[in-house]
């Protein structure tokens, strides 16, 4: 199954700027990844990509000019929205791919997971379902839909995800060893990765 991974990158990060300054996107705060390297929050989450993902999208605002050039640098199809909604960049990007076998939907705020548990989800993911990882019993990121809920991702709207579509399908939970799963850039602080 070849999944193409749709990473989300349009919130505009208001609880981030309003610690750090009204100019400071937490896409681009600099980060020590999981290898040792510091870079961009944006460009960890997609150096942590496995490569067996072929296509990828970026759903992104068209001010960002650095979250671009750092997703083409990466290979990645660049999706420019002026919406922030979370359920409406899903719904665009999965109509861009809508070929695809399925999708795995990732955070652009969420630089700490590891390939491994990346390649976990997918293996998890059957076609009609969905693929979940689980964490000290909660759910993370990143989540594999397979194609069958292609249209219910279509259908989102506004800031609402993808949660919904969980009544209606198969729900794979894969065990974890990954906080990193929970772990979001919401505020500057959560730049430095406590490693448990």
């Amino acid at each position: 199954m070849t999944l193409t991974a749709i990473v989300l990158a349009a919130g505009q990060g208001s609880r981030f700027r309003a610690v750090a300054g009204a100019d400071q996107d937490k896409l681009l705060a600099e980060c020590v990844g999981l290898d040792g390297v510091v870079r961009p929050v944006i460009e960890q989450v997609l150096v942590n990509l496995p490569e067996r993902i072929a296509r990828r999208w970026v759903v992104t605002s068209p001010e960002r000019a650095e979250v671009i050039r750092l997703a083409k640098m990466y290979g990645c199809d660049v999706l420019l929205l002026r919406s922030a909604g979370m359920g409406e960049s899903l719904a665009a990007a999965t109509a861009a791919s809508a070929s695809a076998d399925g999708w795995l939907v990732v955070l652009g705020d969420m630089p700490f997971i590891q390939s491994s548990s990346i390649e976990q989800v997918i293996d998890g993911l059957e076609e009609g379902g969905i693929s979940v990882p689980v964490w000290d019993g909660q759910y993370g990121h990143p989540v594999a839909f397979g194609r069958l809920l292609g249209p219910g991702l279509m259908a989102l709207t506004g800031d609402r995800g993808a949660k919904g579509l969980f009544t209606q399908a198969a729900v794979r939970e894969v065990l974890v060893d990954d906080p990193g799963i929970l772990w979001d850039v919401d505020l500057p602080q959560s730049l430095n990765f406590i490693h448990s």
